[in-house]
């Protein structure tokens, strides 16, 4: 199968099996359009009327698409199978952790998927000691894998800064004990940053995610203090230190905004983030009921789709001009990219990565937290439900049927569970609404990155490396 498309005035084919990029011209794209089902004649009639090719240019177009065909570079056969993901091939090690040191939020978010950090339960702070078997069950269940991650989630984990800092502490020694790696990352909305957490964060902290939703009035429309005032004022200054503490020392972050119905235009929220000097962003659909006012509609999809086509624009209008910036979706590594069995598989929830509750309760992921059918066991007993287990560890693009003739399949790995739960009532459904978002915004990665490659520059999202993970192991 191919893909062909036009995006930030390049023409692509994108061959979906073995994922080889050509960039093309416009004749070269309808003549791979129509070379399946069209005789060598017909080919050649198009491309001398429509185009205006000569004879000879005609061939040559035609022997060049030929020769890629043969290499398998073009209209490649399928060539892998649910075999290389079958849950006795894979390694089954727990490798993360979001660990929801606070159900509880200093912010009461309008779109809030956790109900307002509660997750539809009663509001709790996790102690330390529930922390600490947390992170033991974590290196208990991680077999031979060296590097495990830990995510301090909420809610908002500033709330119980203290048993953070603590659980810091206590995973550096588990480290000597057990010969792992712990790499601690952050998600908060910024009230609480102060020079002692930009300090902390910026020592122990793998990578800091700040909650900014772009402009002020868009902010300030969800995400309010419990008093009703906006937090936009409040937390950019602290964000804006923060940033400047990780970048000189090169460590990660992202500002995480959010859009909805009510800001299907996001670019304008990109915009106002680069204004204000953010430099590594992240836009993200809103994740609420469909009847909810502020849900994505069909509507909005004409006008989320060119945002994204704007902002591939401007990402490689700022590279070019040296003030170059990072969208985390278009974090795309076009020579090498993940290895097949995480093309296959997916984010590993449910089965390598797993939500621990205040009180040490287990869920496949943090968007299932509070779904009691979903609920896997706890810290103390560990997995008592190993059939939600299997289900996820089960789970893979073969086991989803709108996945098979997708030309997406072996960069979205299937989509989000917890998305196609919730719109389809099945983790193996297809939330088709995000589908077509997925796949507008992998055109425009394609797009930022080629721009990069042709312009002889460092790759534009330069993707992260696997490390030690463990998945391509027998």
């Amino acid at each position: 199968m191919v893909h062909t498309f036009f995006n930030s005035g390049m023409y692509f084919a994108v061959d979906c099996e073995t994922g080889a990029i050509h960039v093309v011209d416009e004749a070269v794209r309808d003549a791979i359009d129509l070379y399946p089902s069209s005789s060598r004649e017909e080919l050649a009639a198009m491309l001398l009327e429509k185009h205006g090719l000569t004879e000879s240019e005609a061939d040559e177009c035609l022997a060049e698409i030929d020769e890629l065909a043969a290499a398998g570079k073009l209209f490649a056969k399928k060539r892998f199978s649910s075999d290389l993901v079958a849950p006795a091939k894979r390694p089954g090690v727990l490798k993360a952790l979001c660990l929801h040191v606070a159900h509880t939020c200093n912010l009461d978010c309008e779109y809030c998927f956790a109900s307002q950090g509660r997750y539809h339960g009663e509001r709790a702070l996790m102690s330390y000691e529930t922390g600490c078997r947390a992170l033991d069950f974590l290196i208990e269940s991680s077999g031979d894998r060296h590097n495990l991650e830990v995510d301090f989630f909420g809610g908002e984990p500033l709330m119980n800064w203290e048993t953070v800092k603590r659980l810091v502490a206590y995973g550096r020694e588990r480290e000597k004990e057990s010969g792992k790696h712990f790499r601690f990352t952050l998600t908060t909305n910024g009230m609480l940053v102060d020079e002692e957490v930009i300090d902390f964060t910026s020592r122990e902290m793998d990578n800091v995610v700040m909650s900014l939703d772009g402009r002020k009035e868009v902010n300030d429309r969800f995400r309010k203090t419990v008093g009703g005032v906006g937090s936009f004022d409040i937390i950019v200054p602290k964000f804006l230190a923060l940033q400047a503490a990780r970048k000189a020392i090169g460590k990660e972050y992202y500002i995480r905004g959010t859009f909805t119905h009510l800001n299907p235009d996001f670019m304008k929220d990109i915009d106002a983030m680069l204004s204000l000097g953010f430099d590594r962003l992240s836009m993200e659909p809103v994740v609420c009921p469909p009847d909810s006012p502020y849900a994505l509609t069909e509507e909005d999809l004409p006008v989320v789709m060119r945002q994204y086509e704007l902002l591939a624009e401007r990402m490689i209008e700022e590279r070019k001009k040296g003030t170059p910036f990072v969208f985390y979706h278009y974090m795309l590594d076009l020579e090498h990219g993940p290895c097949i069995y995480k093309r296959l598989s997916g984010c590993g929830s449910g089965s390598e990565y797993l939500a621990v509750t205040p009180t040490g309760e287990l869920y496949p992921c943090h968007q299932f937290v509070g779904e009691k059918d979903f609920l896997m066991g706890d810290l103390a007993s560990g997995i008592t439900r190993p059939d939600i287990r299997e289900a996820f560890r089960s789970s893979n693009v073969f086991t989803r049927a709108e996945c098979a003739d997708c030309g997406a399949r072996l960069w979205c790995a299937g989509g989000c569970a917890a998305n196609s739960f919730h719109a389809t009532g099945s983790i193996d459904g297809a939330y088709t609404y995000g589908c077509r978002l997925f796949k507008k915004r992998l055109e425009c990665a394609i797009a930022v990155n080629a721009s990069a490659l042709l312009d002889s520059a460092a790759p534009a999202s330069p993707a992260a490396p696997c490390d030690d993970c463990t998945a391509c192991e027998p």
